[in-house]
């Protein structure tokens, strides 16, 4: 599976940005997909996942109301919706797809794929 994300860029605080994530390859198996976040010098961490069917989402609680993840199966393709962007959103953001029958997971271990990462940087 390749997964290739896009998206990021230079934004000002209460800016809005969608990141997309589009997968190739072993795509007829059915992956959760989530969104984890690195800043310089700190460890990767979670931000969203959503089930093979869109019907579950969760999110950490540093983004909950201002981020949203979707996904469009027939196109392959996971969203991450960014709004009302702080300074401390500013990270690489990697997309990463897990096939573990589809629920989500917030465990970054869980995950069997991931992305190149797009750098998203908040100022302020």
């Amino acid at each position: 599976v390749q997964l290739q994300a896009c998206g990021g860029g230079l934004v000002q605080a209460g800016g809005s940005l969608r990141l997309s994530c589009a997968a190739s390859g072993r795509t007829f198996s059915i992956p959760a997909m989530g969104w984890f976040r690195q800043a310089p010098g700190k460890a990767r961490d979670f931000v969203a996942t959503i089930s093979w069917g869109g019907g579950n989402t969760d999110y950490a609680d540093s983004v909950k109301g201002r981020f949203t993840i979707s996904r469009d199966n027939a196109k392959n393709t996971v969203y991450l919706q960014m709004n009302s962007l702080k300074p401390e959103d500013t990270a690489v953001y990697y997309c990463a797809a897990a096939y573990n029958g589809g629920a989500v997971v917030t465990a970054m271990d869980s995950y069997d794929y991931w992305g190149q990462g797009t750098q998203v940087t908040v100022s302020s």
